[in-house]
C-alpha cells in the first residue's frame, strides 16, 4: 500500500496521527513534493467557509473548530488544532499556495444529532473529555504496532519511529522519498484492519463512507491530483473500492440538526484531553517544542527548563544544563532510542538540576511539558451576538482572557474596576464562570473584591448557550434573572438572586425579583428559611450603597423579614435535638450579624464609648430600632429553661458582646446554667454556645480575661459526677479545640493556680501576681496605648482628649 490509492495512482493518501509534530513535518514535505491541486482534510464539512480565517494575522494556535446545534448550543463538539497538528500545517500550506481546501468527515449536522444510549451525543462525550463506554471501545492501532515492535509504551514507540524523525542524528536523508513513511504506515494499518475490522467503533463505517463520497466529488472537481490528510486508521478504508450506491445506503436516514460553526481559542492543557479528533496527547508543550525546534531539541529544551527553575530561585547554572544534556543523551543511547525523550530528560533533570529529588518535576510538567498557551482568533470570526458583545466588553475593560489562573483585585470606587465586577457577576449569573469570587486579603470592606480568573475553551459553548437570553451581556443577564425569579420555588433562591442583581447592576430585573421576594417571604413560615435568607438581603443592601444603586425597596423587605424572624425564633427553639440546635445556633449568628448591619443603615453613627464606664451606649431608642428589638429576643432566649443550652449560651454571649448585659448578669446566667440541677450535657451545650469561638474567634480570650467566668466554669467542671463526665467530655473538647494554642496554654495556667471564687456577685479582684490583672485600672498602662490608638483611629486632638478622659 503506497501513499496513493490501491491502483497506484493519485490521490495521495497521507495518514497521520493528529497533533503529532513528526506527522506535521512529514505532511509538509509530502505536500511540497506532490504539489496537489486541492487538499482534503478529515474534519466537518461545515467548516469549509472558515478556512480563509486560518491565514489571518489575528489567528494564533492552539485554536479549535467549534460546531454546535443552533437551537441547543450545549450540544457541541470541538476539533482542536495546534501549531504542530498536521491539519493546521496543511491549512496554512494550502492558503499560502492558494490551493483549495475541503473537509470530508461526516458532517457535524449528523454527529451532533446522533444520540447515545444516555441521550448525549458522541461529540458531547468528546468535548467533555468523558471516557467512552463499552460500546465505543476500539482497537488502539498505536499500541498494537508498538507491541509488535517490542515496546511496552506506545507513546515511546511513536516518538522513536515518527516524532523524532529528522531530529535524530541518524534521521532520514533530505533526499529521501517523503511519501515513503505514509506508505509504510498505510501498510501497517491495512494489516491491523484485516485482523480487527473497523476496530469496534460503530461510527467509523459511516464516517469513512462519507469521506469516500467527498473524495469522489473532489476528483470530479479537481481531477486526481489530490492529497488527502486523515487519521492513519482510515487510509485503508479510503483506498478501498466501493460503489457510490453502497456508501449512500450506509448514510441513508441519518438524523440531522441545524448547526453553526466557528473558530474558538484553545489551550495546550485541553489538547491533553480527548476531543473531536479523539486524539488527546499527554505532552503538548513538548510536542510543540519538537515542532518548532527540530535542530538540537534536547539542548534547547533543557535551556528552557533551566530558565523556569531560575525564575523559581533554583540554583541552576550553565554547567547544570551541559551535564543534563550529556546524561539525557547517554540514557537515550543506553536505552536504544534515536533521541532523548521526555523520560530521559526527566531523569536528567531530577539527577542534575533537582539534586535527586522530584521537586522540579511538577513545575516543569505544568509550565513546559503541558504548558498554559491560549490561542487567539480574529474578531470577525463567526460568533453569536453575545460573544461579540463580551469581546467588546473585555477590550473596553482591559480584561483579557488568559489560560493561566490569576488573581484580580478590584477597587469598586474606580469606574474600570466597578465595570469589571459587573461584567464578571453578570457572566456568573449566565452560567459562564470565567471568574470565581475569592476572599480578599488585607480588607473586608465592601468596596473591594477579589476574583480568581481562568478562561477555559469550553466557556465558548457556555456563551453560545447563554445567547438565547439576549444579544448583550447586560440584556441576557436581565432576562435570565427575571425568568429565574418567576420560576423560583424557595425564598433562599430569590434572596440569592436579588443579591446577584445588585452585584451585577441589573436595575431592570430588580423590580421583578423584589415582587417574587415579597411573595415568597409572605408565604414562607419556616423561621430557618427566613433566617437563612436575611443575611443575603442585608449584604445586598450594603452592596447597593457601595455600587450607587437604589436598594430602598430591598431594605424594606429585609427589615420586614428581620421582624418576622424576631417573632418566630423563640417559639421555634423548644424541643430541638442536638443537630437542630446547632443549625439554629448558626442562624442565630447570621441574624445577629445581619441585624447589626441593617441597624447601621437605619441609625446615624453614635459615640462608641460612654464617658466613664467604658460600656457601649445604645443609640437613642426608637419604635423601629431593630437592634433593641433583637436584644429583647436574645434576652428571652437566654432566660428560658425550655430552650436548648447551646442556644441559651449563644444568646447570652451575643448580648455580652453587644454590651447589653448589666454588671454581673453574665455571671448570674452562667451560674444558673451550671447549677447542680442542670443536666451535665445541657450545661456543656451552654458552655459550647457561650465560650465557643464564633465569627469573632475570641471565645477563649473571654475566659482568659474574665476570671470570674473561668472560676464558674472550673467549679462546675470539678463537680460533674463521674458517670456524666464521659458524656460531657466530647462536648468540652469540641469547644476548647477551637481555641488557639496560646489561649489554651494560658487557660491551663490559670486553672493550675485554682479558682478565685464561685459565688454569685461582683467579680473579685484578681491576685496581684496574675499577669494582666490587678485590683483596679492602671491609668499609666492605659495611657501608654493612647498615642497608638490615636494613629489607628485617625482621631484629632479632640478625640485624643476624649480617650484620655475615658482612661482617667
Amino acid at each position: 500500500m503506497s501513499g496513493r490509492t490501491a491502483d497506484g495512482h493519485r490521490p495521495a493518501l497521507l495518514g497521520v496521527r493528529h497533533h503529532g509534530p513528526g506527522s506535521a513535518r512529514a505532511v509538509r514535505a509530502a505536500l511540497e513534493r506532490c504539489a496537489p491541486a486541492a487538499v482534503l482534510i478529515e474534519g466537518p464539512p461545515e467548516a469549509d467557509a472558515l478556512v480563509p480565517l486560518a491565514a489571518r494575522d489575528g489567528m494564533r494556535p492552539p485554536v479549535a473548530l467549534l460546531a454546535h446545534v443552533q437551537d441547543d448550543p450545549g450540544r457541541a463538539a470541538f476539533w482542536p488544532l495546534a501549531e504542530f497538528s498536521p491539519e493546521w500545517v496543511v491549512l496554512r500550506w494550502a492558503l499560502r499556495h492558494d490551493v483549495p481546501v475541503r473537509f470530508i468527515d461526516l458532517p457535524a449536522a449528523h454527529t451532533l444529532a446522533m444520540p447515545q444510549d444516555d441521550g448525549s451525543t458522541d461529540t458531547d462525550r468528546a468535548a467533555d473529555g468523558a471516557a467512552p463506554d463499552a460500546t465505543d471501545v476500539r482497537i488502539d492501532p498505536i499500541r498494537a504496532l508498538a507491541g509488535t515492535a517490542g515496546y511496552d509504551d506506545p507513546e515511546r514507540w511513536w516518538e522513536d519511529v515518527i516524532e523524532h524523525r529528522g531530529t535524530a542524528p541518524d534521521g532520514a536523508h533530505p533526499d529521501a522519498d517523503p511519501l515513503a513513511p505514509f506508505a509504510a504506515l498505510a501498510e501497517a494499518m491495512a494489516a491491523l484492519r484485516e485482523a480487527y475490522g473497523d476496530g469496534g467503533h460503530h461510527r467509523d463505517p459511516l464516517r469513512e463512507a462519507h469521506m469516500r463520497l467527498r473524495l469522489r466529488a473532489a476528483r470530479k472537481e479537481f481531477g486526481d491530483d489530490l492529497a488527502v490528510v486523515c487519521g492513519a486508521w482510515h487510509v485503508p478504508a479510503l483506498a478501498q473500492r466501493t460503489t457510490v450506491a453502497a456508501d449512500r445506503q450506509l448514510l441513508k436516514g441519518l438524523p440531522k440538526a441545524k448547526v453553526a460553526t466557528t473558530w474558538v481559542p484553545w489551550t495546550h492543557r485541553r489538547l491533553s484531553r480527548h476531543s473531536g479528533y479523539g486524539a488527546g496527547i499527554a505532552s503538548p508543550g513538548w510536542y510543540g517544542h519538537l515542532f518548532s525546534a527540530p535542530d538540537r531539541p534536547v539542548e534547547r529544551w533543557l535551556t528552557k527548563v533551566a530558565g523556569v527553575l531560575r525564575e523559581e530561585d533554583y540554583a541552576v547554572s550553565s554547567a547544570h544544563v551541559i551535564e543534563a544534556v550529556r546524561l539525557a543523551e547517554g540514557l537515550a543511547t543506553v536505552r536504544g532510542r534515536p533521541l532523548a525523550g521526555l523520560t530521559e530528560l526527566d531523569d536528567a533533570i531530577r539527577a542534575v538540576m533537582g539534586d535527586g529529588t522530584d521537586a522540579p518535576s511538577s513545575l516543569i510538567h505544568d509550565r513546559l511539558v503541558v504548558g498554559e498557551v491560549l490561542g487567539e482568533v480574529p474578531d470577525d470570526a463567526p460568533a453569536v451576538p453575545l460573544q461579540r458583545d463580551l469581546t467588546r466588553s473585555q477590550r473596553t475593560l482591559r480584561l483579557k482572557p488568559e489560560a493561566l489562573e490569576r488573581e484580580l483585585q478590584l477597587d469598586l470606587r474606580k469606574d474600570t474596576d466597578a465595570g469589571r465586577s459587573r461584567l464578571l457577576h453578570r457572566l456568573r449569573l449566565l452560567g459562564i464562570p470565567w471568574g470565581e469570587p475569592a476572599r480578599s486579603r488585607g480588607s473586608t470592606g465592601t468596596f473591594r473584591e477579589t476574583w480568581q480568573l481562568r478562561w477555559e475553551p469550553e466557556l465558548a459553548v457556555r456563551v453560545a448557550e447563554a445567547g438565547i437570553w439576549g444579544t448583550t451581556v447586560h440584556a441576557a443577564a436581565t432576562a435570565k434573572a427575571t425568568t429565574e425569579a418567576t420560576a423560583a420555588t424557595s425564598l433562599a433562591e430569590v434572596t440569592a438572586l436579588a443579591e446577584h442583581c445588585l452585584l451585577a447592576a441589573l436595575p431592570d430585573a430588580l423590580p421583578v425579583v423584589m415582587r417574587a421576594l415579597a411573595d415568597r417571604a409572605a408565604l414562607d413560615t419556616d423561621v430557618g428559611h427566613l433566617a437563612r435568607a436575611l443575611p443575603a438581603l442585608v449584604r445586598s443592601v450594603r452592596y447597593g450603597d457601595v455600587r450607587g444603586t437604589d436598594a430602598t425597596a430591598l431594605r424594606d423587605v429585609a427589615t420586614g423579614l428581620a421582624e418576622r424572624v424576631f417573632v418566630g425564633l423563640p417559639p421555634a427553639c423548644p424541643g430541638l435535638d442536638a443537630d437542630g440546635a446547632a443549625e439554629l445556633r448558626d442562624h442565630l449568628d447570621a441574624t445577629h450579624r445581619a441585624v447589626a448591619l441593617l441597624a447601621q443603615e437605619d441609625n446615624p453613627p453614635q459615640p462608641p464609648v460612654g464617658p466613664r464606664t467604658g460600656q457601649r451606649t445604645a443609640p437613642p431608642a426608637r419604635p423601629a430600632d431593630l437592634r433593641a428589638r433583637w436584644a429583647d429576643v436574645l434576652r428571652t432566649l437566654s432566660e428560658r429553661d425550655t430552650v436548648p443550652g447551646l442556644i441559651r449560651g449563644r444568646a447570652t454571649r451575643l448580648l455580652l458582646d453587644d454590651g447589653a448585659l448589666a454588671d454581673g448578669e453574665a455571671e448570674r446566667l452562667m451560674g444558673l446554667a451550671l447549677s447542680p440541677g442542670t443536666p451535665p450535657t445541657d450545661a456543656a451545650g451552654w458552655i459550647e454556645g457561650f465560650a465557643g469561638d464564633g465569627d469573632s474567634g475570641d471565645g477563649g480570650m473571654l475566659l482568659v480575661h474574665d476570671t470570674r467566668l473561668l472560676a464558674l466554669l472550673d467549679g462546675w467542671l470539678t463537680g460533674v459526677p463521674d458517670g456524666a463526665f464521659t458524656d460531657v467530655l466530647p462536648l468540652l473538647r469540641r469547644t476548647f479545640a477551637t481555641y488557639d494554642t496560646g489561649v489554651r496554654r494560658t487557660l491551663g495556667e490559670l486553672a493550675r493556680r485554682g479558682p478565685t471564687t464561685t459565688t454569685p456577685g461582683p467579680a473579685p479582684a484578681a491576685d496581684t501576681d496574675t499577669p494582666g490583672f490587678g485590683p483596679g485600672l492602671d491609668r499609666d498602662r492605659a495611657a501608654a496605648v493612647l498615642p497608638t490608638l490615636r494613629l489607628l483611629l485617625g482621631h484629632g486632638q479632640r478625640g485624643f482628649d476624649d480617650l484620655t478622659e475615658v482612661a482617667s
